[in-house]
């Protein structure tokens, strides 16, 4: 039995890292069985009970998720930064996430790559065959995340280094009308921004979607002042239960009557100056804005503690967001013989995927050199 440790300690921030990354796991599981979005190889199922349920589910998370994992980031930013200095600081970053960013693009993209080829595509040639034709070695992939995360921080290193106090204060944390105006404020940018470039769209090499960059920027900016702020510590469970009840009226009944009643191609909600990706930026950040305020009063209260097993799967987090493209597309491939529905295959993988990335990602800090970096 796992004995839970209560603490002063933030825990429930660990906790929540953990949550994050399973998120991110599950959610490019159901891609590669047929949600929207794009993946490395796909089994797509054609239910479309299955494609409403993966499309409610991946478009909550994204509303969300790698949001949160920029405030959560940079929530921590600024201690290590005072901790460390600037000089050790910049080499700690660049250590722990170059190093990956590095390995990601230039070994574990190419293997990926390639076992899609062989596998998935049933294409002849050896891997160093394949790699006389490829030509993807700037390939970031999920670690687009970690670049722009370094982007981020080393704009907070030129700041701080200048000492230019551009962050406002504000000592108590913000109240309903301030994260309602703060979430309407941000669909409106979200939608101009999506005018130029509309959901899907990326920047490569880098693999920003600058779709999401709005948010993705502002939570780092908040998550600093949060830091400065204590804004972890005013928050209240009441203030987590009542956002949390406004985030299930936006995912459970505001998301499937904006589908109904407006019934429109998904294109028209990705951007280009429709009504229709109006509506949509505006949910998106709504329902985003109060799933993160939720979480935050909701975990502080009821999961602010520890087990042998969180311990490890908080250690192991970064490690398992790296390696879980090579599991969950392995799995998929692996799938590929069972003849039944992939929906059905959705519901095996997602468990599957989400123990062995967390036992693969364990394994990596437990390596001489990964250990240090990871």
């Amino acid at each position: 039995m796992q004995v839970k440790t209560a603490s002063a300690k933030i825990y429930y921030i660990d906790n929540l890292r953990v949550l994050m990354t399973m998120l991110v796991i599950m959610h490019h599981t159901l891609i590669s069985f047929g949600a929207p979005g794009g993946w490395y190889f796909t089994d797509a199922t054609t239910s479309k009970p299955a494609l409403i349920i993966m499309t409610l589910l991946v478009a909550t998370n994204q509303s969300f998720f790698m949001g949160f994992f920029f405030f959560l980031a940079a929530f921590f930013t600024e201690p290590s930064y005072n901790k460390k200095g600037a000089s050790t600081f910049i080499t700690d970053r660049l250590k722990r996430l170059g190093i990956p960013l590095l390995f990601y693009s230039f070994i574990l993209s190419p293997v990926m790559n390639f076992i899609v080829y062989k596998y998935g595509l049933h294409k002849e040639a050896t891997f160093l065959q394949y790699l006389g034709g490829y030509d993807d070695w700037i390939d970031f992939g999920v670690l687009w995340f970690v670049a722009a995360l370094l982007l981020l921080t080393l704009v907070y290193v030129i700041q701080r280094r200048e000492n230019k106090k551009i962050l406002p204060t504000q000592k108590s944390f913000p109240t309903g009308k301030q994260v309602f105006v703060f979430a309407v404020a941000l669909g409106i940018i979200s939608y101009v921004v999506r005018i130029f470039f509309p959901v899907g769209w990326t920047l490569h090499p880098l693999g920003f979607q600058l779709a999401h960059f709005p948010q993705y920027i502002s939570l780092f900016v908040l998550g600093i002042i949060a830091y400065r702020n204590e804004w972890m510590n005013k928050i209240s469970y009441h203030t987590g239960k009542r956002w949390l009840v406004i985030a299930l009226i936006m995912a459970l009944v505001v998301f499937p009557l904006m589908f109904i009643l407006i019934n429109s191609p998904i294109d028209t909600f990705q951007g280009k100056g429709t009504w229709q990706s109006f509506v949509a930026a505006m949910w998106e950040q709504l329902t985003g804005i109060s799933i993160i305020v939720a979480l935050s009063g909701i975990a502080k209260q009821r999961w602010n503690y520890t087990t042998a097993l969180l311990q490890r799967m908080s250690r192991a987090a970064f490690a398992t967001y790296i390696f879980h493209p090579l599991i969950v597309i392995i799995l998929t491939i692996a799938l590929l013989s069972w003849q039944v529905d992939p929906a059905i295959k959705a519901l095996i993988a997602v468990p599957c995927n989400i123990t062995i990335s967390f036992l693969l990602g364990w394994f990596v800090t437990k390596m001489p050199v990964a250990k240090n970096i990871v």
